[in-house]
């Protein structure tokens, strides 16, 4: 008898041990700035984000959606443009923080409107059934989730409007 309960709990044991070993384990939650960096298809945003000296604004608690432009939307940006805007840290950032609304927004939440943007400016956003614009670029990968907030991969880099 002893036996028999000796060998049912070494089964069982196998069986859990086993079971346990097949179960998924769910990434870390991680920050925007985590995610952003992590994410390959925003590798030139990681790289202006931290130029800008904006990686600890994606760090802190939010939350904040980001409409993060591809490299593909980068690489259609002009050269000239682009060394500007490395040259420049003030425009650089107000750059990038225009592509950040203070306030978590997954692409099923847009409505039709303005929002605030993070530089201060309003950005127009705009859905239609499963697509979403803001300004004149479209979101090509929606909903990223981080901790502190949701990124929309975009198309285009949105240029802050002159003051």
């Amino acid at each position: 008898m002893f036996r028999r309960y000796a060998l049912q709990s070494a089964l069982a044991l196998v069986a859990v041990t086993a079971l346990g070993a097949c179960a998924t384990h769910t990434p870390a939650p991680q920050t925007l700035a985590e995610t952003v960096a992590k994410t390959s298809s925003l590798q030139t945003f990681n790289a202006l984000v931290a130029e800008a000296g904006m990686t600890e604004t994606l760090k802190t608690a939010g939350p904040y959606t980001v409409f993060a432009p591809s490299d593909a939307a980068f690489k259609a940006v002009p050269a000239k443009t682009l060394d500007a805007l490395k040259a420049d840290k003030a425009l650089l950032k107000s750059v990038i923080s225009y592509h950040i609304v203070p306030s978590r927004l997954a692409s099923a939440d847009v409505k039709t409107g303005n929002v605030k943007t993070v530089q201060g400016a309003t950005v127009a956003l705009a859905r239609a059934g499963a697509f979403v614009t803001v300004e004149d670029a479209l979101v090509e990968q929606a909903d990223i989730a981080a901790t502190n907030g949701v990124i929309h991969v975009v198309d285009r880099v949105l240029m802050p409007p002159k003051k």
